[in-house]
């Protein structure tokens, strides 16, 4: 406004000594209506050249000129204090938006807990909460900031051609001011970049957390399946193994030594037919029946001890708890068969002078082709098992009608029963409590 009021008052100080000058010249002489036009003619022309006479000019004609001249100052005066007018309003926008933006950095706090604050307003009219959409919003504010300045600027390469000065005062103020705010949506770049590195940390950290919290609990929840370790004492659970199928089976996590006699006892009930499957199978590295008791079809029990089969007078299958045990000496391939404490069957010559090989797999529940594995479904137990013990030497009728009868426990020496040694596995098959003795006895 002080720049177009100086303006004006040049132009009128302009039209005043023009009207003095030609007050001055009407009264020094008089007017005679001729004008003359003074020309240079080089020095060897002829110096009687004809005088061109201007046209006369009344007074009108020179207040219609003058009239002319200040409407042109006027228009030219009005546009400036518009375009003046324009400029202020842009630099008081900038301010606002200047001041939103700080605003907008003292106010939206981000949480600790790795969630953001309360839903506000926006802040600067289009920046929205996610860190990502933020900083393409900001971005192209700042893009359109400086595509205003640029107006601005071209702005004032029109106001100096067309003889008005751009005001140095205000290229600056709108410099240092765009400066400012591109300062300061720099900083709020980079504290939304670092918000979102914190919450991509604490969202990995809340994963690895509830991992590490499903996987205890998909353990326990396992544990609980497989009845580990909820017993009253480590020997008083049993192996269920309802189907026949291939995958349900357990593992007895020891192996054997080396032996040249043994005896093996233990707890079966199970009324599958035809046949009760394979309670019972050792294998070892090149022989997968070093060891194996199976009832299959409509044959009997036979108990095959390094691939060589003896049969065995004995009867379970009528869904019943039944104590069994099968001893047998390298010595002339003597075995012997009881069940529930009498002594059922005797025999010789059963893989005579062969040792029982060491190192090899303890399954429970399957046949296997393979050391550990490649079992089949129709050779697979079904039914309850317990107290599956292995004593390296032979042992007296006594001790096993003892057992039978509940009057006394026996754990093996070389393989006894505990939770700890029996692993299960296949969805349905169960570690359960077992029943006390004296209801497992056959007149119970």
């Amino acid at each position: 406004m002080v720049n177009a009021g100086a303006m004006f008052s040049l132009f009128y100080g302009l039209l005043c000594f023009c009207a003095l000058g030609c007050s001055q010249l009407a009264s020094g002489q008089a007017d005679d209506g001729k004008r003359f036009i003074c020309r240079a003619i080089p020095l060897s022309g002829d110096a009687s050249c004809p005088v061109t006479l201007l046209p006369e000019l009344n007074a009108g004609s020179q207040e219609e000129e003058l009239r002319n001249t200040v409407m042109q100052l006027r228009e030219t005066i009005l546009q400036q204090k518009e375009n003046i007018s324009k400029q202020q309003g842009t630099i008081n926008e900038l301010t606002t938006k200047l001041s939103l933006c700080a605003s907008a950095t003292d106010d939206r706090k981000y949480d600790k807990g790795g969630s953001w604050g309360k839903e506000k307003q926006n802040t600067m009219g289009d920046v929205p909460r996610d860190p990502n959409d933020s900083i393409d919003s900001l971005g192209k504010t700042m893009q359109g900031l400086k595509d205003r300045l640029e107006n601005l600027e071209q702005h004032q390469m029109r106001a100096n051609v067309s003889g008005a000065s751009f005001p140095s005062e205000l290229r600056d103020l709108l410099q240092r001011r765009l400066g400012e705010l591109e300062k300061q949506l720099l900083k709020k770049v980079s504290n939304l970049e670092e918000e979102k590195s914190m919450l991509s940390n604490a969202t990995a950290a809340y994963r690895l957390k509830t991992e590490s919290t499903l996987n205890a609990l998909v353990e326990r929840i396992s544990e609980l399946e497989k009845g580990g370790g909820d017993f009253k004492s480590p020997e008083q659970f049993k192996l269920s193994l309802p189907q026949r199928t291939n995958y349900l089976y357990g593992r007895i996590t020891k192996s054997l030594p080396e032996m040249y006699a043994f005896t093996l006892c233990m707890w079966i009930k199970s009324s599958a037919t035809p046949g009760i499957g394979t309670p019972f199978s050792y294998g070892v590295p090149g022989q997968a029946n070093e060891i194996v008791l199976i009832e299959w079809g409509n044959n009997p029990i036979e108990l095959l001890i390094n691939d060589k089969v003896a049969q065995l007078p004995l009867e379970v299958r009528d869904g019943r708890w039944h104590h069994i045990c099968i001893s047998w000496t390298t010595r002339d391939g003597q075995w012997d068969a009881y069940q529930d404490g009498a002594k059922l069957g005797t025999g010789d010559n059963l893989a005579a002078w062969h040792p029982i090989k060491p190192g090899g797999v303890i399954i429970l529940g399957q046949e296997q082709d393979v050391v550990g594995g490649r079992f089949d479904a129709g050779q697979a137990f079904v039914g309850e098992l317990s107290q599956v013990n292995i004593w390296d030497r032979i042992l007296k009728p006594a001790e096993v009608q003892a057992m039978a009868n509940c009057s006394s426990y026996i754990p093996g020496n070389v393989i006894s029963w505990l939770a700890s040694n029996v692993e299960v596995f296949g969805r349905g098959a169960f570690k359960r409590p077992l029943e006390v003795c004296q209801e497992r006895l056959p007149n119970a």
